[in-house]
């Protein structure tokens, strides 16, 4: 594929997806090697060292513009949770959990460092978020969505565990960096 340079317009398409009803079946254990972290009022710029190394080729770049008051109060919402997977020692994956609207668990944000896609964690990591989701009182519904800029196999990973597209959106914009597609990890 070629390069889109950074500076090009590109449009792209947001899904939202849904869940209704805790999926009946446990979480699968996560692998032997992965330990899941909660964080306790986790400082910004580990968020945002998360976030970029997670979505530093799929564009995630809107969080990198927020103030970081702003941020903060995010990120160290009591209502809002970071967890990360670390494999070997390292920040493998993370997901964050975001509670602020009553009856609704949104999962902000998920996704694996590209050294650690196709290592079989993605999947049980995101029924660990799911089940995690669930488990406050009071959640009627689970949200996430994805967009034709993350990796190309999100869309498909967040149906399997159980969500359910209720609606998209075109938008557009001005890449802040190079995309190459070809080295999304396999």
């Amino acid at each position: 594929m070629n390069v889109i340079p950074a500076g090009a317009e590109v449009t792209y398409t947001v899904t939202f997806l849904e869940m209704s009803a805790p999926p009946r079946d446990r979480a699968p254990a996560l692998p032997e090697d992965v330990r899941l972290e909660s964080c306790v009022k986790p400082p910004v710029w580990f968020f945002l060292s998360l976030y970029n190394a997670v979505g530093w080729m799929y564009e995630w770049v809107d969080k990198l513009a927020e103030d970081r008051e702003t941020l903060r109060s995010f990120v160290q919402h009591p209502d809002v949770t970071l967890c990360v997977a670390f494999r070997d020692g390292w920040p493998a994956g993370f997901f964050q959990l975001d509670w602020r609207v009553a009856g609704i668990c949104d999962l902000a944000y998920f996704g694996l460092v590209p050294e650690a896609v196709g290592g079989g964690l993605g999947g049980p990591l995101l029924r660990h978020a799911i089940a995690q989701g669930w488990s406050r009182a009071g959640v009627g519904k689970m949200t996430v969505n994805t967009c034709t800029l993350d990796h190309p196999r999100a869309l498909d990973l967040y149906r399997q565990a159980g969500f359910r597209p209720v609606r998209t959106e075109d938008h557009s914009r001005i890449l802040a960096r190079d995309r190459d597609p070809s080295l999304f990890p396999a």
